[in-house]
């Protein structure tokens, strides 16, 4: 089947929704991707927006919670009422050597995403540089890291920031002998 068209921000609703029918299972990524058989990583691809899947897609991986494509829709996620956070009550969903902590579990009606994020020895979000409908900003805590953001290339070390339209490519690698540590916000939401 098509691809329906659709927008990024109809994309990252899809995404969000998923997740909260995930969660609301007490399925984690990985047990969603093994049980209907496709790679944990195109579970994650939707659940943050950057791919949008055929209906053909979304009703197999749907089947695995189980929850049939009109309950999906018609599914209205609650908006997350929590004020504060505990630092143990951040959502991890970083991977591999970039640990991405976010302040709520569910981003649904939310402006802003804002997280933790801590760089291991080497750790790099990739070379395929990301790009998605929005803008983001952080600030280096610790530690040291290269930021890419089309081709302009800049180290940042403790108290440097940055700010740029996510639109264009970007990437981030950690630089020296020391974990980096930055806060950043994205708005909307893009995980």
């Amino acid at each position: 089947m098509n691809k329906p068209n659709t927008s990024p921000q109809i994309e990252q609703e899809l995404g969000l929704r998923l997740r909260a029918v995930r969660q609301l299972a007490g399925l984690s990524q990985r047990a969603l991707a093994k049980k209907v058989g496709v790679p944990n990583s195109t579970i994650s691809l939707i659940e943050s927006g950057k791919t949008n899947p055929s209906v053909a897609a979304l009703r197999k991986i749907l089947d695995g919670i189980p929850i049939s494509l009109s309950e999906f829709f018609a599914f209205e996620p609650d908006t997350e009422s929590e004020v504060f956070y505990a630092h143990e009550e951040l959502t991890e969903i970083g991977k591999g050597g970039v640990s991405l902590r976010q302040v709520g579990s569910n981003l649904i009606g939310r402006a802003v995403m804002m997280l933790e994020e801590t760089y291991d020895i080497g750790a790099d979000t990739g070379r395929v540089m990301y790009q998605h409908e929005a803008e983001e900003c952080g600030i280096v805590i610790s530690g040291r890291i290269e930021v890419t953001v089309g081709k302009k290339r800049k180290l940042l070390g403790p108290g440097d920031a940055y700010y740029f339209d996510s639109r264009q490519p970007h990437r981030f690698r950690q630089v020296g002998p020391e974990v980096c540590v930055l806060i950043s916000a994205c708005t909307p939401p893009t995980f």
